[in-house]
């Protein structure tokens, strides 16, 4: 079915948005519309949600900051602008509207001026540091950093700044050869030469400064002479930096290596910079080899940060650990928790460390007992919780989204159920039809349950048979969760007249550590017998048309797409893959991150000693198994995609091509691992319904 942006569509939305986020008066973002004309669920209409984040409490308690992105599909861009509303809800106001993007906005000087990042527009201006009004005027730029802020932490007195800020990394071919001015060449000596969907042209670290409300001054560089990256690419932001109560130290996660040996380790540790002799004065996890992050202080100077144990293993468990002093003893309070752990925050009373983590298929509110490391569950249910914060001892501030609709903010009042205070997409949604979501326990090979999300479409009548899409997760390690996305959003795949079935399969978090690390080693082996057992499973329910199943994923879940396509015995009638991984030998040495196939795969495809790594090049490998591909498949990716190189995508589809299979390709020049520009957001969303309505679909649909 050809999908195009129509005006009639744009309209309708552009109307919902604005009467959603604002009133005559006050741009109450909670201000009702009146009656709401139903619409089909577009690409378009996917591609116009708001996207709420950042929620910050004022420190009187009574107002929220948070940011408001908006796709502009047009422009093919999206703008964050920021909003405040009250803590009850009421008197919404949107406080700046302009034409870049405000980040990492904070509370200063008592609630009375709000911190931010922004970009002028002026010619070669770069995104500083700049200070406003709680009410958005007299915005004024306080930072002079000659290259891009990219984030700041101020200091608990708000006397200092740490600021994050990039130096340059590899050598071109100006450095080596100044007279040839228009030669254009990267010259390489060392791994890590780009990373996920850059070239390391420069790296990150922190720059601490001096702050007196009005400007940044006497700004030096804590790694100073160093190449060493902090926080790390591509996740890492100012959660990898905390400031002592004191405002003296301040801590900053690192893995103090360049090269081959960043390529090949995950070993960061927390160290603590002292700003009045101006140098790193301590290393707090030396001797802890795995990830080290996410530090964060108590009021009466308590640390507690996330660990991993082991080396090389991104996906290992995230702990919580804690010391009451700067260099005392290190206590994991997450010893008896057999979970890992996402984000953490510390109850203002001390007494608990609040945290968010995977948990048998969404992303709860969780809290462990300092004293006792007894773990309660605080807040739960069909959604996932994305940030929380502390207005007081019994009430927080959260997010939460689910596959029902994206972030919203919430107040948390311990013991109650969570309000719902700001609707940035509440009108939006209210004029989609709605779906229903499912939790089934599925029987795996070895007699274990197989917890599987199943969105069905709407007005399902289980007297009829609909044609499914079985979704295979990536990471490898990464939950199927109540997640929302802009690009695999399920809610759209079941709007469209499909049954989406989502397994959580071996080597998922949230179920155990056993569970999470079955699949290392052994991509081909229980992990895809699981993803078997389910589509059997569904296969036979009557309301789903087991010869109209199509199979689709990215990453890994791209991986087990070509795996499966050469190992399904025609469970599937046609398949797709983005960004995933077709030759494994080409991907060990295409790769950057030298840990993550020394860890998933085994070791080399050289080293023919090692068991492990034998096995998964010729078990594991889906180019082994391109002779059995009998079934159509659509393949797609990102040309800037480093992790899991495009070439990957085509030699897919040079296969199928070669072996008279139907397939279809699209590649995006400018698109990384992710499609994230609006326009080719639309593109993907178009293609891949086009795609499977195409095979899965009745005629009539498929044609009209």
């Amino acid at each position: 079915m050809k999908r195009i942006i129509k005006a009639t569509v744009m309209a309708t939305v552009m109307t919902l948005l604005s009467t959603g986020c604002s009133d005559k008066a006050s741009g109450d973002a909670n201000s009702p519309a009146g009656p709401i004309e139903k619409q089909e669920y577009t690409p378009e209409v996917l591609n116009s949600f708001g996207r709420v984040s950042n929620p910050q409490i004022s420190p009187d308690g009574k107002k929220v900051l948070f940011a408001v992105g908006q796709p502009n599909i047009k422009e093919n861009r999206v703008n964050s602008d920021l909003w405040v509303i009250d803590i009850d809800g009421q008197n919404a106001k949107k406080i700046t509207d302009t034409p870049r993007s405000e980040g990492n906005a904070v509370w200063i000087d008592g609630g009375n001026k709000i911190a931010f990042t922004y970009c002028d527009d002026k010619e070669g201006a770069v995104t500083q540091v700049w200070v406003m009004n709680a009410d958005g005027s007299g915005r004024k730029q306080v930072s002079k950093m000659e290259k891009d802020v990219e984030g700041f932490l101020l200091s608990p007195d708000e006397k200092k700044m740490a600021i994050v800020s990039t130096v340059k990394y590899n050598t071109t071919a100006q450095d080596k050869y100044p007279e040839l001015d228009k030669a254009n060449a990267r010259i390489i000596d060392d791994l890590m030469y780009r990373h996920w969907n850059e070239w390391t042209a420069e790296v990150p670290q922190p720059y601490v400064g001096n702050f007196d409300g009005k400007e940044v001054t006497d700004v030096k560089n804590v790694l100073e002479g160093t190449l060493f990256e902090s926080p790390m690419r591509p996740w890492g932001g100012v959660e990898e930096f905390a400031w002592t109560p004191d405002s003296k130290q301040f801590i900053y996660a690192c893995r103090k290596k360049v090269g081959k040996d960043y390529a090949l380790s995950t070993n960061s540790d927390l160290y603590v910079y002292d700003t009045e002799k101006g140098e790193t004065t301590q290393n707090l996890t030396e001797g802890m080899m795995g990830y080290d992050n996410m530090p964060i202080f108590s009021k009466s100077g308590k640390l507690a940060w996330l660990s991993m144990e082991r080396d090389g293993y991104e996906a290992d468990k995230n702990r919580i650990f804690m010391m009451d002093k700067l260099g005392g003893e290190k206590v994991d309070l997450t010893a008896n928790w057999d979970y890992s752990v996402d984000a953490i925050a510390w109850s203002p009373d001390e007494k608990y460390i609040y945290f968010i983590g995977a948990f048998e298929g969404t992303m709860p509110i969780m809290r462990v007992d300092v004293a006792t490391q007894k773990v309660d569950t605080i807040a739960a249910g069909n959604y996932d919780y994305d940030t929380m914060s502390f207005v007081d001892d019994s009430n927080m501030v959260v997010t939460r989204h689910s596959f029902m609709a994206p972030n919203e903010i919430f107040t948390l009042k311990l013991g109650e159920e969570p309000k719902q205070i700001s609707n940035i997409n509440t009108q939006l949604l209210a004029s989609l039809d709605e779906i229903t979501c499912e939790k089934m326990l599925i029987k795996a090979t070895d007699g274990k349950d197989i917890h599987t999300w199943v969105l069905f479409p709407p007005n399902f009548d289980k007297n009829k048979q609909y044609p499914a899409i079985f979704f295979c997760e990536g990471g490898p390690q990464s939950p199927v969760s109540q997640a929302w996305s802009y690009r695999w959003n399920f809610r759209i795949m079941a709007n469209h007249g499909y049954i989406v079935i989502m397994p959580n399969r071996r080597g998922l978090p949230g179920f155990g550590t056993e569970w999470n690390e079955q699949i290392s080693g052994d991509y081909a082996g229980q992990c895809m017998k699981d993803y078997l057992s389910v589509t059997d499973y569904m296969a036979q329910q009557p309301y789903v048309d087991e010869k109209h199943i199509g199979c689709v994923g990215a990453s890994f879940g791209g991986y087990s797409v070509y795996w499966l396509a050469g190992n399904h015995n025609k469970r599937y009638a046609c398949f797709l893959s983005h960004a995933g991984i077709f030759d494994l030998r080409a991907q060990y040495l295409e790769t950057e991150e030298m840990w993550f196939v020394n860890w998933d795969l085994g070791g080399a495809p050289w080293d023919k000693d090692n068991a492990v790594a034998q096995k998964s090049f010729a078990q594991a490998d889906p180019k082994n198994f391109v002779q059995n591909w009998d079934t159509p498949i659509m393949v797609t990716t990102g040309e800037n995609d480093f992790r899991i190189c495009y070439t990957q995508t085509m030699q897919a589809f040079n296969a199928a091509k070669l072996l008279g299979i139907p397939a279809h390709m699209v590649l995006y020049p400018e698109e990384c691992h992710w499609v994230v520009k609006p326009q080719n957001s639309i593109v993907w969303q178009n293609e891949f319904f086009e795609w499977l309505d195409k095979w899965l679909m009745p005629s009539e649909k498929a044609n009209g």
